[in-house]
């Protein structure tokens, strides 16, 4: 393992892409990204750009791989256990506020939500691909450039940082997410008026 490691980082952003792309297509490598990126910018800042694009386009590559899998095989599986009663309900609500539950994880450097079982049910229950791609495009391009910019500015202290902010980044989540939910349910009223 520490042989694959040394070469994906001797690869530069193409082993932050091919990480990014294995572990966003559904094999689990939790924070392996994020750590390649940050690494690749502490000892290269000049490839910070370059490391965070090629991140948020792996993933993106990488999740749509998730999408189209989760889409066929878990649907059949999903509506024997949510077409009534309480898993009737579970899909209603996730159709209208589970993106939420998508969006907060994929945002953050940090494992606060499980990201892959809210994004597996959001491509079982039928949310359209192109939702599904915007919202994570929406929470990697803010989390992989603020890394990059991060790992290429403090450089040897980015970890550490990352480490001392850990509780407000978890305030950071529940105050968005609350905010993001009670303006949806807010839209939704005004539409409704």
């Amino acid at each position: 393992m520490h042989h694959l490691l040394d070469l994906l980082k001797s690869w530069g952003p193409l082993g932050v892409f091919t990480v990014a792309t294995v572990e966003s297509a559904g094999i689990p490598n939790p924070g392996g990204t994020d750590f390649l990126l940050l690494f690749l910018t502490i000892e290269r800042p000049e490839t910070a750009f370059l490391g965070a694009s090629l991140a948020v386009f792996g993933s993106l590559l990488g999740s749509l791989v998730f999408f189209e899998i989760l889409r066929k095989g878990g649907e059949k599986y999903l509506a024997r256990h949510t077409s009534s009663g309480r898993g009737a309900r579970f899909r209603a609500w996730f159709m209208r506020y589970g993106l939420l539950t998508v969006f907060i994880p994929a945002l953050l450097p940090i494992p606060i939500l499980p990201f892959k079982a809210f994004a597996a049910c959001a491509c079982a229950l039928g949310v359209t691909r192109t939702r599904f791609m915007l919202v994570l495009a929406a929470a990697r391009i803010p989390r992989y450039f603020a890394l990059a910019y991060l790992g290429s500015i403090l450089g040897q202290n980015s970890p550490a940082w990352l480490k001392s902010h850990v509780w407000y980044m978890v305030a950071f989540a529940a105050v968005l997410f609350l905010s993001l939910f009670s303006f949806i349910r807010w839209s939704e009223r005004k539409a409704l008026q």
